[in-house]
């Protein structure tokens, strides 16, 4: 039997960005009602114009970029390795670096644990999503294996606890 070799795979979170969407409308929403609510007065306080409705409305804007931002995770993998853009962080990764594909069963997103110990959240690769989540993990732990498949076996140690 001949395994096919994997190919390239790429995740996002899809749910989250569909929340996060959400959310974003809910906030420019608000802030419009918000702005529109505010007749031009003057009161012994406060004094409102139509460039106070214009600033809440475009605040609601910025604030509605800045929650569609959190969604921008994405993980793009090949032959070659994997890069992962969580949030803020980038990683670009060989798939000698990579120790194993993680995504353990109450666990919110899959992981890579590399080779020097360390871990990175495969943010994009989200439990919620379930069977999306799966298939990408199964083809970052193909690529992985098919990458590593002629890595020399380490010989077994004196005492293996």
């Amino acid at each position: 039997m001949t395994r096919t070799p994997a190919g390239p795979v790429s995740a996002v979170p899809r749910r989250m960005r569909l929340l996060l969407a959400v959310l974003a409308a809910v906030v420019v929403g608000v802030m419009v009602f918000v702005a529109l609510g505010l007749k031009e007065t003057t009161n012994t306080v406060v004094t409102y114009r139509t460039s106070d409705q214009v600033a809440i409305i475009g605040i609601g804007l910025v604030l509605a970029a800045g929650v569609l931002f959190l969604g921008r995770s994405r993980v793009d993998a090949d032959d070659e390795g994997v890069r992962v853009r969580n949030v803020v962080v980038h990683h670009q990764l060989s798939w000698q670096a990579v120790r194993a594909v993680r995504f353990d069963r109450k666990s919110a997103w899959a992981s890579l644990l590399l080779e020097n110990g360390d871990e990175v959240s495969l943010l994009a690769v989200q439990a919620m999503d379930k069977e999306h989540a799966v298939r990408a993990v199964e083809g970052l732990r193909a690529l992985r294996d098919a990458a590593r498949a002629n890595d020399p076996v380490p010989p077994p140690l004196l005492y293996d606890n």
